[in-house]
């Protein structure tokens, strides 16, 4: 069986040496390749900050619920590369993947190109090869000059709740990043839009009229209500009375309205409630408020300690853990916190501080662009907080399944890398 790990080992060394955000490298190779971006099926491209993923888990289980076909992209991976490539409902097998990364590389004949920028071309080259009904794409980072952008035609866009995220290629204020992210807006194709702050709001809304998108709004254009088991979505008086998702959490139930609002505008294809309903109930979206019920991390912690996994890393996410723990009863938190040193874990946990009752720091192992534990617990102790560095995960969960006799809740979380981590440690699959 084909291995691809040495071919992205390869084009991980033709990165630029400075992150240069531009589309003419992407551009130029699927030029070269005959240009399998524009011969794939309907795009539906996904930019925002927080809930990017999710609404694409949520839309793909209901389109996959009504029988079609779906291309997915999204990223970062957790555990497996293949993890961001998803062929008609698929997650590429090792042959397949190793077969495009090499076509790739071949036609790039060893130019400078970002591994993001090789690997979203060789995506859209394995989608171009298989016919499906929809390829839902998420953006990696921002959206203007975002290697997905080189996508100049779809049929929807749809923008997520933008926040302070990468303000190190994005811009330092909530108005530059928006507009960055509304980079993907195109000409006379609508748009759906979470609700945002309102200077996000203006700086879309800015974008739209300047490039002639037509923009559908939440709280303007639909509006969500959700109790504990179903939700319904009000469009101009017409009314879905729906299930809520299975994924965790209120902000999960936004995020399914988007779904659906993004859904009802896609050209062609009508989905019953029914078929929303069950594609909500099933959908997965692995180490976003994800339950760890076994494996070797689960070990020490026994019946009466619950696990958690969350990859969130900035404030909005850590809003939405919180909104999650108000819904639920108060039992002890006890935070395993890992986070890259771009992010800032003090503003992260502000949220957070009034249900924590203990807080531990972790090493995210082989990413040199983490926190060590002892810096971790320094800065977040240097803004009020009572942080005590852990060795490494075992240790921290043995730790806490000495001194908590349960119930409790343990929640691993600031890093998609230490979820990867996590879920590898834990014998799953992402």
């Amino acid at each position: 069986m084909a291995d691809p790990q040495p071919i992205l080992d390869r084009l991980l060394r033709l990165h630029p040496k400075l992150i240069d955000l531009e589309l003419n490298r992407a551009l130029k190779l699927l030029g070269e390749l005959g240009a399998p971006h524009m011969n794939m099926a309907p795009v539906v491209h996904v930019s925002g900050t927080n809930g990017k993923g999710s609404v694409i888990a949520l839309m793909r289980g209901a389109l996959e619920a009504a029988g079609k076909k779906v291309h997915v992209y999204t990223s970062p991976h957790l555990v497996r590369f293949n993890e961001r490539i998803r062929v008609a409902g698929q997650i590429i097998d090792d042959e397949s993947l190793s077969d495009i990364l090499e076509v790739c590389e071949q036609a790039n004949k060893g130019r400078p190109i970002t591994f993001f920028e090789i690997t979203t071309v060789a995506a859209f080259l394995a989608f171009s090869r298989t016919p499906s009904d929809v390829v839902l794409l998420e953006t990696g980072l921002g959206g203007r000059f975002d290697a997905t952008n080189t996508v100049r035609e779809a049929a929807l866009t749809v923008i997520m709740p933008v926040s302070m995220d990468h303000q190190q290629y994005l811009g330092d204020t909530l108005t530059e990043i928006a507009a960055e992210k509304a980079g993907i807006l195109k000409p006379g194709i609508p748009c759906v839009v979470a609700r945002q702050p309102d200077e996000a709001m203006d700086a879309i809304a800015e974008k739209a009229d300047e490039v002639g998108a037509p923009l559908i709004v939440e709280d303007r254009d639909w509006t969500l209500r959700f109790g504990s088991e179903e939700m319904t979505v009000n469009r101009g008086g017409h009314i879905r009375h729906l299930s809520r998702p299975g994924l965790e959490g209120p902000h999960q139930a936004h995020n399914a309205g988007v779904a659906v609002a993004a859904l009802e505008q896609l050209p062609g294809i009508t989905l019953s409630d029914a078929a929303i309903s069950e594609g909500f109930r099933n959908a997965e979206w692995p180490a976003r408020l994800q339950r760890i019920r076994d494996g070797r991390l689960h070990a020490p912690l026994g019946e009466k300690l619950a696990l958690w996994l969350d990859g969130g890393h900035n404030e909005a996410a850590a809003e939405a853990l919180a909104s999650w723990l108000a819904e639920r009863d108060r039992l002890p938190l006890h935070l395993i916190l890992g986070m890259l040193n771009t992010k800032d874990p003090a503003a992260y946990l502000e949220p957070l501080r009034p249900y924590l009752y203990s807080l531990r720091t972790v090493d995210i192992s082989g990413t040199e662009a983490a926190f060590g534990a002892d810096e971790l617990a320094d800065i977040v102790n240097s803004s009020g907080f009572d942080a005590t560095p852990a060795v490494g995960l075992k240790e921290a969960l043995g730790e806490i399944a000495r001194d908590e006799p349960g119930p409790a809740r343990v929640l691993i979380a600031g890093s998609l890398y230490l979820a990867g981590l996590v879920l590898a440690d834990s014998g799953e699959n992402a």
